[in-house]
């Protein structure tokens, strides 16, 4: 036939062997597999007639399994193994891309583990020194570190406790509540201060004209210089909350008559001021400048003429 075959059909006959499928190919394959094995087996000599049975049943075996459903079979398989393949390809494909998109090193990941701590410092040592709330007093406490340990060394000794303070009473003969306590309290600045009294406000503006009388005595010497009060130009407001004037204390002299320490109740005066006008000192210094803008005014007033006139004449 294929002798017969000329130019063109020969080209159609080799297309159409080809492109014939792979089932047909496989099978081909197969039937020239069992030639074989059965051209082998006829020629090998066996010498026990057991092993001829045993291959002649086994090449029948192997015709029934290699039908169309067992190439069928074969070929799911195939298919289902590529399935797999590009499904963790494209898994591995999306874990790198996902590894690219979120880089984090394991330092960052340690971090992550750790618990922010707490912005609460805790318990801190009270500290050396507590100033007061003015500026120009003191500190108000100081720790000392020695002091400290020996009243911890002290308590630390088994002694016997105190006891209680009996309650305080009123005039009345009951015990003081809290907020007669706190009255109490109120109305005097402490035994650190001497006990000075909290002035009622009835009397706020009688002393109010004592204390600016007070304030002004920088104006009374030149060469006197006070610093200014952090009250000053604030009116009543400005005063403190505890403060007392009160007059000295008069002492017997050595020969028994007034002196500057010790003044008649007729040579004293009844306010502040009146004291500070009377002062000696302080008349002799007003006096001084009376008289010095009189001299500047009385150039310049009546009777100068004349002197004027004198002094542009000429000497010869």
């Amino acid at each position: 036939m294929a002798a017969s075959l000329k130019g063109k059909e020969k080209a159609v006959a080799a297309h159409e062997d080809t492109d014939e499928s792979p089932v047909t190919q496989t099978l081909t394959s197969s039937e020239d597999e069992l030639d074989e094995s059965d051209s082998d087996t006829s020629s090998s000599n066996g010498s026990d007639s057991t092993s001829e049975s045993d291959s002649d049943s086994s090449e029948s075996d192997s015709e029934q399994e290699i039908t169309e459903d067992f190439l069928n079979n074969l070929l799911e398989k195939a298919r289902q193994n590529v399935r797999a393949r590009k499904q963790d390809e494209s898994g591995s494909s999306l874990q790198e891309t996902q590894e690219e998109e979120e880089i984090r090193l394991e330092d960052d990941r340690k971090k992550d583990g750790l618990p922010l701590p707490s912005l609460h410092t805790g318990s801190l040592p009270s500290p050396y020194i507590v100033l007061s709330d003015s500026k120009t007093a003191g500190p108000l406490r100081i720790r000392d570190d020695d002091v400290e340990h020996a009243e911890k060394a002290s308590s630390s000794r088994i002694l016997p406790a105190e006891p209680a303070p009996p309650p305080e009473l009123s005039e009345k003969g009951k015990p003081v509540t809290k907020k007669e306590k706190k009255e109490l309290k109120n109305k005097t600045a402490g035994s650190g201060w001497f006990d000075l009294p909290a002035p009622a406000e009835a009397d706020l503006p009688h002393l109010y004209r004592e204390v600016e009388a007070l304030r002004l005595r920088n104006q009374l010497d030149p060469k006197r210089f006070y610093r200014k009060e952090e009250g000053e130009g604030k009116g009543i407001k400005g005063l403190p909350k505890h403060f007392a004037i009160g007059t000295i204390v008069t002492t017997n002299s050595p020969f028994g008559a007034a002196s500057a320490d010790n003044l008649a109740k007729t040579a004293r005066k009844r306010t502040l001021i009146d004291e500070l006008v009377d002062d000696a000192e302080a008349k002799s210094y007003a006096k001084k400048k009376f008289k010095e803008l009189q001299t500047v005014r009385g150039a310049k007033g009546r009777g100068t003429l004349a002197q004027k006139k004198a002094m542009r004449r000429p000497k010869w």
